[in-house]
């Protein structure tokens, strides 16, 4: 029996994926369980495995390609068998057209140039205006913006000898704007956005529309939780403990003694988290990505600090397992290592909150009546006020504030 290879949702917040390479060629054979492709999400980039075995028949969508979650990119099966059914769009699979996929123009007109359906098409004005300047039918292009709009980078699919079927040679003038040079413009640059940044602004572009923040924050004196640094430093020499693992430290044990900050808000009623699964802001290249220590309760500051290693590392090279990204309840994010003195950040629905840390600096501070340097570094609290009171997160800071101030707390051993 065929198989159908279709675009797995790898990620929560995943609509599309890039084909990176194809690790099986039309031809192989292809057992279940065997890696036939590497995919790159808006998260990581992540090896696909067959759930069937046979032959891969067809590949329907190359590398370097994208294809949306659901959509037939591929198909598996034995010798001989039919494989229509699958590949043409009767049977119910979007815009996929009956063609193996092969390099060069051909295989790009083949996935691109499909007819649409009767009616008003769907396309952006900028789309239109390029259509019409180069001679391109919008009929004949499938497209991948919502509800099938065709945009901007639907038309750049389109071979120069494919742009003219089905359409009349445009006017001079409009003639004359296709043919103008395609070198990109000395005074900017466009560049495509990337799957994880496009999924970044889709959820930081609906947090901040939908989610009612407001922020605290507090200063904190760091110089006991440096000393505590050092020890441990000095107590395992081979791994590197960092202040953002006493942070993380000092946050679950906050998290634990108040766990109504380890919600989301759910419409009718607030969830209250009774696992406390750590997300860690992580910078990339291409966007941003929350790894996630799972169980942080029950782990000492070593624990953390192994951990967090192991799973930044692997988010900077794209290695991350989907369970290991997902399912966060509360997130901290640390600029301190870019000298950011203190800022705010958006929340990641659905976590209530997020704690967004500041770089620790030495500054004049009142001790007793009198002036000396101190080590301070600013925390700044973002709540979902639906799920938090004001009240309410000016307590949890405050407990983590004491934590870190008074670090032998943290060492003890977690329950």
């Amino acid at each position: 029996m065929a198989i159908s290879v279709v675009m797995p949702r790898l990620s929560d917040t995943m609509e599309e994926g890039k084909i990176l390479r194809w690790l099986k060629k039309e031809g192989d054979r292809v057992e279940g369980g065997d890696i036939i492709a590497e995919v790159q999400t808006d998260k990581a980039d992540i090896e696909m495995e067959a759930f069937g075995s046979g032959i891969l028949r067809k590949i329907v969508v190359g590398a370097g390609q994208s294809a949306p979650v659901g959509q037939l990119i591929g198909v598996i099966a034995e010798e001989g068998e039919d494989l229509s059914a699958l590949l043409t769009p009767v049977a119910g699979m979007a815009a996929v057209g009956p063609t193996s996929i092969e390099s060069g123009a051909s295989a790009s007109v083949a996935r691109t140039l499909e007819v649409a359906a009767p009616g008003r098409i769907k396309a952006s004005p900028l789309a239109k205006r390029l259509a019409r300047a180069q001679g391109i039918d919008l009929s004949m292009i499938k497209g991948s913006g919502p509800g099938g709009r065709v945009i901007r980078r639907d038309l750049a699919a389109v071979p120069p000898s494919a742009a003219a079927i089905g359409q009349p040679a445009p006017p001079i003038a409009e003639r004359a704007v296709a043919m103008a040079p395609t070198a990109p413009s000395a005074e900017f640059e466009d560049r495509e956005l990337s799957p994880m940044r496009r999924a970044i602004a889709k959820r930081v572009a609906h947090s901040t529309a939908t989610v009612p923040h407001f922020y605290l924050t507090v200063e904190v004196a760091m110089e006991k939780a440096a000393e505590l640094r050092e020890a441990m430093q000095a107590q395992a020499p081979d791994l590197k403990v960092t202040f953002t693992d006493i942070i993380i430290r000092a946050v679950v044990m906050a998290l634990a003694r108040y766990p109504a900050m380890n919600a989301s808000f759910m419409d009718d009623r607030i969830r209250i988290y009774s696992q406390i699964n750590l997300g860690i802001a992580v910078a990339l290249e291409a966007g941003l990505i929350n790894p996630v220590l799972r169980d942080c309760a029950k782990k000492s500051v070593m624990q953390i600090a192994r951990e967090s290693k192991n799973l930044v590392e692997r988010a900077r090279a794209l290695k991350l397992r989907p369970e290991e990204y997902t399912g966060a309840t509360f997130t901290v994010s640390n600029l301190g290592m870019y000298e950011i003195e203190e800022f705010t950040a958006i929340i990641n629905p659905p976590e209530a909150a997020i704690l967004a840390i500041g770089r620790i600096q030495s500054t004049p501070v009142v001790v007793d009546g009198a002036v000396q340097i101190g080590q301070r570094m600013r925390m700044t609290l973002s709540c979902d006020h639906r799920a938090v009171d004001g009240a309410m997160g000016a307590i949890f800071l405050q407990e983590v504030k004491r934590l870190l101030e008074h670090p032998f707390h943290l060492i003890l051993q977690p329950e």
